[in-house]
């Protein structure tokens, strides 16, 4: 990548495409969720995910998929232009998957980890990368505490370069998205005391980390010595935060956790597009991503996955302490011109207050337990599948 007095330049990044009043196009957007598959009696991972699976294709097709443990499952939902076009499909997704887990006696739930504990280890589905995945990479694969589920947010890119662009510009951005949506406290029946115990557990895989900043070919000599050195089992396992999809012309974000409120799906993936559209329509001015070291972002994904979005936060650009909300309010700022290209801001103003006022994911499972009367964290699981489905 380039090296100037004014900071590392990006490629030349292709312009977005103009209407007809010459703004920028604003990008497309997908969402895939993954979902835990529960026992309607015990609420504990059950490895169920072939009926499952088997039944939701009769709807769905290809847009419902395996996962990495055969107690979940993956939902996609296809490109969407408008925010009322991504609820809808997913909405869609939820509840065809959910009607298959009932007829195989579970529940589908979306929370980042499980909050009750397998009765035993949840075995890797049965294909050949898993299978070597599992060998390769021994104690990390645990199929107890190992157990994570993520929401990731495609937005559409031109080509690499312009998805590189992006993820090197929205880095910085992306410790508040994820404070946003935390939604693991528990984990092992346990209290984490995190509100995003995922974040830290998917972090013991090689590369689940901020990406560093790199252009086109410094990403492929990065891709091809990650694999060369036996680090990375395929270019499939590159995690970062922020990456060109290897199978679509999209950038992916990888920071949240899934959510059981679609609100909040939402509000993420059209704050991830308002900051994607506003930096495309910006792009000609050349201006050099953020230099803020890896380092730093990992601590800011820390404070992100410890506090959600109340009391302190770590600035990935100054590295100083400040309140979380300051973050968050800045993030909506920075956005706002693509939210307001999408037709995006007045919606993400809702559902941003809404979140605020109701709890993270996190603070809401954690008052499911406390109101609980004695049910304990089967409570958690029964107030975490009923949402996952409301719409």
């Amino acid at each position: 990548m380039a090296v100037t007095e004014q900071g590392v330049l990006p490629d030349a990044v292709p312009l977005p495409g103009r209407d007809a009043a010459g703004r920028a196009v604003v990008p497309t957007l997908g969402v895939e969720e993954e979902f835990l598959l529960v026992d309607r009696l015990t609420r504990a991972p059950v490895p169920r995910a072939g009926p499952v699976i088997e039944a939701a294709s009769h709807f769905l097709g290809d847009l419902v998929q395996e996962e990495f443990y055969r107690c979940m499952v993956e939902v996609c939902t296809r490109p969407a232009t408008t925010a009322t076009d991504v609820r809808a499909q997913l909405a869609l997704l939820r509840e065809a998957a959910a009607q298959a887990a009932r007829a195989s006696d579970c529940l589908l739930v979306a929370s980042g980890t499980a909050v009750v504990p397998p009765d035993a280890p949840v075995p890797v589905t049965d294909t050949p990368r898993y299978r070597r995945m599992a060998r390769q990479f021994g104690a990390l694969v645990d199929g107890n505490l190992g157990i994570v589920c993520g929401c990731h947010v495609h937005v559409g890119a031109a080509d690499r370069a312009q998805a590189l662009f992006l993820a090197n510009h929205v880095r910085p951005w992306l410790p508040a998205l994820q404070a946003l949506a935390v939604n693991s406290p528990f984990a092992g029946g346990v209290d984490t005391g995190f509100a995003s115990w995922r974040c830290v557990e998917f972090g013991r895989w090689p590369t689940a980390e901020p990406s560093p900043l790199l252009d086109s070919a410094s990403y492929e000599e990065s891709a091809a010595a990650l694999v060369d050195s036996g680090i990375l089992m395929d270019r499939r396992m590159i995690y970062w935060f922020a990456r060109p999809s290897e199978h679509h012309p999209t950038v992916e974000f990888r920071v949240a956790d899934t959510n059981a409120d679609l609100d909040t799906t939402v509000l993420v993936a059209l704050l991830l597009r308002g900051l994607c559209a506003t930096l495309l329509a910006q792009a000609e001015e050349r201006r050099p991503p953020p230099d803020v070291p890896v380092p730093r972002l990992r601590d800011a994904h820390r404070y992100a996955a410890q506090y959600g979005p109340t009391g302190l936060a770590l600035d990935p650009f100054t590295g100083e302490r400040v309140p979380a909300r300051s973050l968050i309010t800045a993030l909506v700022a920075a956005a706002a011109p693509g939210l307001r290209a999408a037709g995006d801001e007045a919606e993400v103003h809702r559902l941003l207050g809404a979140l605020l006022r109701k709890g993270t994911g996190a603070a809401r499972q954690r008052a499911a337990l406390h109101r609980s009367g004695g049910r304990g964290l089967r409570a958690v699981v029964d107030h975490l599948a009923d949402l996952t489905t409301w719409a």
